[in-house]
């Protein structure tokens, strides 16, 4: 496959790569929830419970379009303690709403009660579905899975009973404005990132987070957006992230000492001077650090052959594809 092809399959990737990076992380998925969820639902939850469980139920034909991840947590309550709420969160990311997706989030519902029961028996806990949108159309899907049905009108209320009934919240992007309207700031500067990414406004998205402090973003956050960034404009560079930052002198000087930890040089370099190596090595380091891996030392790989290079690169692709795309 050509370098251009491949890079543009890691691309591909990158969305729901940067959403399983950051959402499996307890403190951000709590941000999150916390942030969407009706609030009795929210106060009624021991969130210091809450934990990722393993495993996907987004098939092989859709993974490119949905990314999934399913957490457990555990509900308060002194009557019934220690009784478990399951939180599914499909994350879509095609650029069309998908009308099938109720239908589809039914079989990922029924296929988590199925693997619960196996794994511990009755009763069921709830599953709470929520949609994650970051399309570039609005969501206008309906959000009852009832509403898939045609009854006629003399006739809906004798139906109705017999359909399975459920509804899925959702997160819509091209509703959203995070800068205003999300409170957690970490979480504002990852949903940010995301609406502007798909917008290719990723240039507005760091003269924005300019205006945060320092504090505000650690260095692994920093990390991760900047590789989702990279990945997600292949006309983007570090130099110019660098410079879209120079109104905070502090985030200025945090980023790129984050840059040259990612090595994110080596991929500049590769496409300044048109060495095949240096984009197999910013290639490599990006996978790195999306899998929280030890970077190799860019001398070290310049010593590699471009065979050890692509052999290298496919190794941890492997090992990405598995860890962000199980079934």
């Amino acid at each position: 496959m050509p370098i251009e092809d491949e890079l543009s399959a890691i691309s591909g990737h990158s969305h729901d790569g940067f959403f399983k990076s950051v959402f499996s992380q307890p403190a951000h998925a709590r941000a999150f929830f916390q942030s969407q969820l009706p609030a009795a639902i929210v106060e009624s939850v021991d969130w210091a419970t809450l934990a990722v469980l393993p495993g996907s139920f987004v098939g092989t034909a859709l993974e490119q379009r949905h990314s999934d991840l399913l957490f457990s947590v555990q509900l308060k309550s002194a009557a019934q303690p220690e009784r478990e709420l399951l939180l599914y969160l499909l994350f879509e990311h095609q650029s069309r709403p998908d009308p099938l997706l109720l239908l589809r989030l039914l079989g990922y519902i029924v296929a988590i009660l199925r693997r619960h029961e196996k794994q511990h028996g009755l009763p069921l806990p709830p599953v709470l579905p929520f949609v994650f949108h970051q399309g570039a159309e609005k969501w206008n899907c309906p959000l009852t899975f009832e509403a898939l049905f045609d009854l006629p009108h003399d006739l809906k209320d004798g139906l109705l009973p017999f359909l399975p009934k459920f509804e899925h919240l959702l997160l819509d992007l091209t509703q959203v404005d995070p800068a205003t309207e999300v409170n957690d700031t970490r979480l504002r500067a990852v949903l940010q990132l995301m609406k502007l990414a798909r917008n290719k406004e990723l240039l507005s998205f760091f003269r924005w987070l300019a205006g945060l402090s320092i504090h505000d973003i650690p260095d692994d956050l920093l990390s991760l957006m900047l590789l989702y960034a990279l990945h997600s404009d292949s006309g983007l560079d570090v130099e110019t992230i660098y410079h879209s930052l120079s109104a905070n002198p502090e985030l200025e000087k945090t980023a790129m000492s984050v840059a040259e930890k990612l090595i994110a040089k080596g991929i500049v370099q590769g496409r300044e001077e048109g060495r095949e190596e240096g984009l197999w090595i910013g290639k490599i380091q990006a996978f790195e650090e999306f899998l929280d891996v030890t970077p190799t030392l860019c001398k070290d790989l310049e010593d590699l052959t471009l065979v050890e290079l692509q052999h290298r690169h496919s190794e941890l692709r492997c090992e990405y594809e598995s860890r962000f795309k199980q079934r």
